[in-house]
């Protein structure tokens, strides 16, 4: 087991990863930028080094910088998190070639299921399900034109290497198939510096379900079943829960065992997250997380285990201390992420917090980095924290979650704490009656009343 970890990271997940090693016994080493400088997880630390100025690409993006902290501290292993480089094929490579673990998936399946074509045609001949659309990028227009007829519109032009909701275009009829081609490659070329885009099916009432798997280096490969996290504004979730309110434990069985069975072929180590569209009962696959997903915690809730210890001792050469049959999902676990936004128009608001308090009680978990007196920066994502319940049944999950957000004081910047209370308490989110569509749609009609 390792001794001393360095933490690529910052704000809840650094912190969540320091406690896991906390409780492992290995001693951490946070990096930040100068604008983290009193941020909690630099104070936690066993260690700590200033790797750069605010701006993530001089900073948490900066492999040489922490690469150099890694060696002059006598890190052993380097945890990505998620976000910055946790995805980074080459950042994977460089770490293990410096001598050091790198805790996530090798540099090969990193680069396989970040090129979203790759993703889907290995997916494919592993057995996967797919939505009907191109076989790989497309050459041209023409060809675009051509694929959608086959598969009948609407369809969705989608950036090879996109993510996040950007090169991504729906075409209702042909009328609208060249500009959603333009502006598709348009979008791809300059988020990701690759025009390349490929057209899948537009399901119109999909729900968003993912499926969290891990797997060692011995070919063990098990899922802690699903996650719905259709509740999304332009292409980000705002609130996930596990499992699914309208999946079958058949379909439930039936998906794992055959994400498993093609994460073992493909020989995946590590955690990743396999994520879906469903509709009419059919599971249609769309990408592929390696890394650990924002809202692991409503799986570590209901199924009693801790992701980050796993991804620790998977990295460390061990095998998984079970099988498929031991995992069992138990009650009803929802995440509400807490944003520093307008809750009405969405825009970030940093600033100082004045007053932070953290509700508490049976089934509640707060995930996260704040203080009273904390400044957010404004150079990163506005997600300040994370709150998470559990209970024995989704109805009491709904009621634990209405009063922890009623507990939560978080005095000096605005959050969507309003927008969640909103959400929770309208009757088709409780009947679970929602798709990937429902979220903008019920922001679009409280700004009208």
């Amino acid at each position: 087991m390792f001794s001393k970890i360095l933490i690529a990271n910052r704000g809840e997940i650094a912190l969540r990863i320091q406690r896991a090693c906390r409780e492992m016994g290995i001693k951490t080493i946070a990096v930040h930028s100068t604008a983290d400088a009193d941020a909690m997880h630099v104070r936690l630390a066993d260690q700590a080094v200033c790797i750069g100025p605010p701006s993530a690409r001089d900073s948490y993006l900066n492999v040489a910088a922490i690469l150099s902290a890694a060696t002059i501290t006598g890190a052993e292993a380097i945890h990505p998190g998620y976000g910055f480089l946790s995805e980074n094929a080459e950042f994977a490579e460089t770490v293990e070639e410096h001598g050091l673990a790198f805790i996530g998936p090798t540099a090969q399946h990193i680069r396989m299921m970040g090129d979203k074509i790759t993703a889907k045609t290995t997916m494919e001949e592993l057995g996967v399900p797919l939505v009907p659309g191109s076989d790989g990028a497309l050459k041209n227009l023409s060809e675009a034109r051509q694929v959608a007829e086959q598969v009948g519109y609407p369809v969705l032009i989608k950036a090879a290497a996109g993510g996040g909701g950007r090169g991504m275009k729906v075409a209702h009829s042909a009328d609208e198939i060249e500009e959603a081609w333009t502006v598709a490659r348009t979008e791809a070329r300059a988020a990701f510096g690759n025009d390349e885009v490929y057209l899948e099916k537009y399901l119109n009432r999909p729900r968003h379900i993912e499926l969290q798997i891990l797997g060692d280096q011995y070919g063990n490969v098990v899922h802690f079943g699903e996650r719905d996290c259709s509740l999304q504004r332009r292409h980000q979730k705002l609130l996930e829960e596990a499992g699914s309110p309208v999946l079958t434990d058949a379909e439930r069985e039936e998906i794992g065992q055959t994400v498993t069975k093609a994460l073992s072929r493909m020989g995946y180590r590590n955690a990743g997250t396999l994520e879906f569209l469903y509709q009419d009962g059919q599971f249609s696959f769309i990408e592929m997380n390696t890394r650990l997903q924002v809202e692991h915690p409503v799986t570590e809730m209901v199924c009693n285990v801790d992701l980050v210890k796993e991804q620790i001792r998977v990295a460390a050469g061990e095998k998984l201390g079970y099988t498929q049959k031991d995992i069992k999902m138990s009650g009803h676990a929802i995440e509400c992420r807490i944003n520093a936004e307008d809750p009405e128009t969405f825009l970030p608001s940093p600033g100082t917090i004045n007053v932070f308090h953290a509700p508490g009680g049976l089934g509640v978990r707060m995930d996260s980095a704040i203080f009273a007196g904390y400044r957010i920066p404004p150079y990163y994502d506005s997600m300040i924290a994370k709150l998470i319940v559990h209970a024995p049944t989704r109805a009491e999950a709904i009621a634990r979650m209405h009063r922890a957000l009623d507990e939560c004081v978080v005095d000096g910047v605005k959050t969507v704490i309003p927008l969640h209370r909103k959400i929770l308490s309208d009757p088709s989110f409780q009947k679970g009656d929602y798709t990937i569509h429902w979220l903008e749609q019920f922001v679009a009609a409280q700004s009208k009343s």
